[in-house]
């Protein structure tokens, strides 16, 4: 029975008491925003809101009609409980302003309402990311300024997936916990405590229709993982990829692996592909927190210093020891230090190693 059992918000009392306690009551208007939202992708067509929004978000991304019902989900559950001084979302070019009627608060909410909506119409899962700073300024509506920290200032950070049950996933710095919805009772309960990225994998995921447009390193590293038994690994690895974020890191929270949307060459003017505040960094401190890593390729990615509310970033997270391979891909080549290797069959130079 699930008398007894922990429910989310008996955890985020027990985890926010003290400095951060009104943070607690914000991640459960966060958990009833999630529930709404649950409902809303779960009726499928049966809403009546599967079509497109015909509007653009920010990014010049195509809304569907739930990008849009979600968005305002996460607004109305969130604005009125005193606790926030602003709001950040992917489908808002600014920041949102809480309204002249509702107290104010010390924090910020970051958050990307549905990821991965581009598959709804598909049925394959979809999700929710968010994160929590605390301003830096005093008093007064946040500015965006204000939205602009590292991701090591995150307070907390979560994502709900949407799939064959309701999860949310929830960092507020002391471990990854992973909450399901029971639809009986309304409540989150804890069914997945202290959730741990194993640090080897022998799976990866990454969108292969861009190889032509990666850089070397990325090249190498997928060429190693794709020659599997007979390559320089030495061993067979499984490919994955969904084009759902949510669905991508809740895998690898529940059996490792790891997720690749690195630099490319594609669009030039974009250094990355995924959303530094509310989508990269929420996940790297969920990924940290399991004992995983995450990283730009170059940089620990909760060290990046934002410089736009919407900058993008290349993405790479999951089990450890293979994101430091890869990012030690990315030093050789910077510094010139990849040998070059001659193929015996056609004579041609590489900048991968012939070594692991």
């Amino acid at each position: 029975m699930l008398f007894g059992r922990t429910t989310l918000s008996k955890f985020v009392i027990e985890h926010t008491r003290g400095q951060h306690s009104e943070m607690g009551a914000l991640l459960i208007d966060v958990a009833a925003a999630v529930k709404t939202i649950s409902a809303l992708v779960g009726k499928g067509a049966l809403s009546g809101f599967s079509g497109t929004a015909a509007s653009t978000n920010v990014q010049g991304e195509e809304q569907k009609q739930v990008d849009v019902l979600a968005n305002e989900a996460m607004l109305r559950h969130c604005e009125w409980g005193g606790q926030l001084a602003g709001m950040a979302s992917e489908e808002l070019e600014e920041a949102y302003r809480i309204p002249d009627n509702y107290p104010r608060g010390r924090y910020l909410l970051l958050f990307d309402p549905l990821d991965g909506s581009s598959n709804s119409d598909v049925n394959v899962s979809v999700g929710t990311i968010f994160s929590i700073l605390s301003r830096c300024t005093a008093a007064g509506d946040a500015e965006t300024a204000d939205f602009l920290q590292p991701g090591y200032e995150q307070l907390a950070a979560g994502y709900a997936i949407y799939g064959p049950a309701t999860m949310l996933v929830l960092s507020v710095g002391d471990g990854t916990h992973g909450f399901t919805l029971d639809r009986e009772s309304g409540n989150f309960i804890l069914t997945h405590p202290d959730i741990r990225v194993p640090e080897d994998t022998r799976e990866f995921a990454i969108n292969t229709s861009n190889e032509r447009f990666w850089e070397p390193p990325v090249q190498r590293y997928v060429s190693e993982c794709k020659a599997g038994k007979t390559g320089v690994r030495g061993a067979d690895f499984n490919m994955r990829w969904i084009a759902s974020l949510v669905a991508e890191v809740h895998r690898i929270l529940m059996r490792g692996g790891i997720f690749m949307y690195p630099k490319d060459n594609k669009d030039p003017a974009k250094p990355g592909r995924l959303r530094l505040l509310y989508e990269a960094n929420p996940m790297a401190m969920l990924i940290e927190q399991a004992g995983g890593a995450a990283s730009t390729g170059r940089q620990r990615m909760l060290d990046v210093e934002p410089q736009a509310l919407h900058q993008r970033v290349p993405v790479i997270l999951g089990s450890k020891n293979e994101v430091e391979r890869v990012e030690r891909y990315h030093r050789e080549y910077d510094s010139g230090d990849d040998r070059p290797f001659v193929s015996p069959l056609f004579s041609e130079r590489s900048l991968f190693r012939e070594n692991a």
